[in-house]
C-alpha cells in the first residue's frame, strides 16, 4: 500500500491504539470522524464524515467502527481510490447465533449480513478486503469487557458469577488487534481473507475476574449468583444506561467457551498477541 492510510472509527479504543501506532510509521494518516476534532499533533488529518468529499487518492482503508456501518461509506472509498480495506468483525458472528435471546442473535446476524455485503462490494470494485474477528478486546481501560467487571468491582466490593463460571476465555489486548490491522492492511497474501484475533492466554472466566480483582489489591471475592436472582437484579440494572444491554444469555455464556484458533493470523499476519497481563493503567480510563 501507498503512504496514505484513510481510517474510519478513529475515537474509538482500538482506533486510538491505531493512530498511535501510525503516528510511529512513515504512512500519512487521515483520519475520518462523525464529529469535528481539534487535532493534537501534525501526525493524523482529521476529516468530518459530514464535510465535501476531498478529491485525493487513499488507497489504503483500516475501519475500526462496527463493520456494518462500513457501507454507508462505500461511495467515500471508492471516491479516494481505495485498493484495500482492512475491516473489523467481530467472534460474536459465532458465539451470539445461537443464543436464545433475540438481541444477540440480531447482532450475530448483523455482523454475518455486514460481511458478506463488504465482500461482495470489494470483489465487485476490484478492492481487495481483508476481515478481522477479534475476541474479547480490552485495554486502556476504555473497553466494555475488563474495564467493565473492574469498574463494577469497584462499585459493589465483590463479583456476581452465575454457576462455576469456568466457560473459557482469551482476551485480546486492543494494541495487538491495532498492530494486526496494520499487518492485515500490508500485507500481501492478507488479501480476499478473513482472521481471528484473540489473546496468547486461554483461562476460565473465573479465574479472568480473580486477576482482576488482584490486579486491583483486592481479596477476590466472587458470589455465585442463581439464575433466577440474575433476572430479579437485571430488572433494576437495565434501568441503568450503561447496563441496559445485559442479559441472562450474558451470565450463562459465563459456563460457555469462547475459544478460536488464531494461528492463520499467526502465519500470515505475524501476529503475536499478549498474555493477560493487567495493571491500573488497563483498568481504568486514561484521560
Amino acid at each position: 500500500m501507498a503512504n496514505k492510510v484513510g481510517v474510519l472509527g478513529a475515537t474509538s479504543l482500538v482506533g486510538r491504539c491505531l493512530l498511535a501506532l501510525l503516528a510511529e510509521s512513515d504512512k500519512k494518516v487521515i483520519a475520518y470522524s462523525r464529529q469535528t476534532i481539534e487535532p493534537s499533533n501534525n501526525d493524523v488529518e482529521w476529516r468530518q464524515l459530514t464535510s465535501p468529499v476531498a478529491k485525493d487518492a487513499i488507497p489504503g482503508w483500516i475501519c475500526v467502527a462496527p463493520i456494518w456501518l462500513l457501507p454507508d461509506y462505500f461511495s467515500l472509498l471508492e471516491a479516494q481510490g481505495a485498493r484495500r480495506v482492512v475491516a473489523l468483525s467481530s467472534t460474536s458472528l459465532y458465539t451470539k447465533h445461537d443464543s436464545f435471546d433475540p438481541a444477540e442473535q440480531a447482532v450475530a446476524l448483523k455482523l454475518a449480513d455486514a460481511e458478506a455485503c463488504v465482500q461482495a462490494w470489494a470483489n465487485r470494485c476490484g478492492i481487495e478486503w481483508v476481515i478481522l474477528r477479534p475476541t474479547l478486546i480490552y485495554g486502556r481501560g476504555e473497553d466494555k469487557n475488563i474495564a467493565e467487571i473492574a469498574r463494577l468491582i469497584d462499585r459493589l466490593g465483590f463479583f456476581p458469577l452465575f454457576g462455576q463460571a469456568q466457560g473459557l476465555r482469551q482476551p485480546v489486548h486492543a494494541d495487538d488487534v491495532a498492530k494486526a490491522c496494520l499487518s492485515a492492511l500490508q500485507t500481501p497474501c492478507a488479501a480476499n481473507q478473513a482472521y481471528t484475533l484473540c489473546g496468547a492466554e486461554t483461562l476460565s472466566y473465573r479465574a479472568m475476574v480473580t486477576r482482576i480483582f488482584i490486579a486491583q489489591n483486592r481479596k477476590p471475592r466472587l458470589l455465585t449468583v442463581p439464575l433466577w436472582a440474575f433476572r430479579l437484579a437485571l430488572r433494576g440494572l437495565r434501568c441503568l444506561p450503561r447496563y441496559r444491554q445485559w442479559s441472562t444469555a450474558m451470565a450463562e455464556r459465563m459456563n460457555r467457551d469462547l475459544v478460536f484458533d488464531y494461528r492463520d493470523a499467526e502465519r500470515d499476519l505475524g501476529f503475536k498477541p499478549r498474555a493477560l497481563v493487567l495493571d491500573g493503567l488497563e483498568l481504568s480510563h486514561r484521560t
